[in-house]
């Protein structure tokens, strides 16, 4: 209970932090419009001292969670999914944000269902949510990107057939096409301009977005600049195969959809009715964690339903 209480004090902590966070910018801006509004010899009053002990606990504490990402060598690979997400938080933000929501979540499901334990395994569980968000994202943003791909390849194609240039063909797609391709082809152009290499800064987008599709691309562009053809033709002929590629991937969706609807199930279902178990009958769940026995056949039952849930991911993982 003590570890509990412990466990709310700290997420409610961190639950204000975060809500500081996000509310300091806009405090700063009413501070400056309030100091603008003063009289002439009172105008020289510092911003920075208005919000600066407010926001010194919070700094201390993104810093700390930075060093922590730094210390099991962290760091990278979370900034590299927040800019993928296009979330626009930093490391030791999301970590503090993430950590306080876990808190949180604990908090809340020990308040509706009164069971210590579900509370403190929502609390773990929250960080673990919140990463799950951002892979979230980052996967849809990803299928967006891989679904405007094909339709940009053949603009281009069709801008180079009309006596356009390589880079004069990507300023035409950018206008013609939206987020997130057009956000990643205007970062291309702007490192074009500022001197680096066209062929390195689409290499960049295939690794940042993760696209196979989009490095097959960038491949054939490289390929054709050093020994030179038809770019245009060879870029819809690409286009095409990613077509026919993309209608196999849905065919292969529509004939395992069972197979992933029984996963979902089977996942899904025993954690349902053991919640539902909890809110409803408390007294005839709480035997079941209450001896080595009951324990024994809830680790037991996880393992088999995870092995179970694995092996149909398996049955239905059928790369196109």
């Amino acid at each position: 209970m003590t570890a509990l209480l412990a466990a709310l004090a700290v997420g409610i902590g961190l639950s204000l932090a975060v809500v500081s966070f996000l509310q300091r910018a806009k405090e700063r801006d009413d501070d400056l419009a309030t100091i603008l509004q003063l009289p002439f010899g009172e105008r020289d009053i510092p911003i920075e001292a208005v919000t600066e002990s407010r926001a010194a606990l919070l700094e201390r504490t993104v810093g700390l969670a930075t060093e922590g990402l730094e210390h099991f060598n962290l760091m990278a690979r979370v900034a590299g999914e927040l800019e993928r997400a296009r979330l626009p938080l930093r490391p030791g933000e999301f970590v503090l944000a993430a950590a306080g929501g876990g808190a949180a979540l604990g908090a809340v499901i020990y308040f509706f269902t009164g069971q210590p334990l579900l509370g403190v395994i929502s609390a773990v569980a929250g960080p673990f949510l919140a990463w799950n968000f951002v892979k979230f994202k980052v996967g849809r943003r990803r299928k967006a990107f891989e679904a405007q791909l094909p339709d940009t390849l053949n603009l281009l194609s069709g801008s180079l057939r009309a006596g356009y240039s390589f880079l004069q063909g990507m300023e035409a797609v950018v206008q013609e096409t939206s987020d997130p391709m057009a956000r990643e082809l205007r970062r291309v152009l702007a490192e074009a301009r500022l001197g680096r290499p066209i062929e390195d800064a689409l290499g960049d987008v295939a690794v940042r977005m993760e696209s196979t599709d989009f490095d097959w691309s960038v491949l054939a562009i490289r390929i054709q600049r050093e020994v030179g053809g038809n770019l245009a033709e060879l870029l819809q002929t690409v286009a095409e195969t990613m077509i026919q590629r993309s209608r196999l991937r849905g065919e292969v969706k529509a004939l395992t959809a069972e197979g992933r609807i029984s996963g979902v199930i089977m996942g899904l279902l025993p954690v349902g009715l053991g919640l539902f178990m909890f809110t409803a009958s408390p007294g005839y769940i709480n035997d079941l964690f209450s001896s080595v026995k009951g324990w024994s056949m809830v680790i037991g039952s996880t393992v088999m339903a995870g092995a179970g849930f694995a092996w149909i991911q398996k049955i239905i993982k059928i790369g196109v």
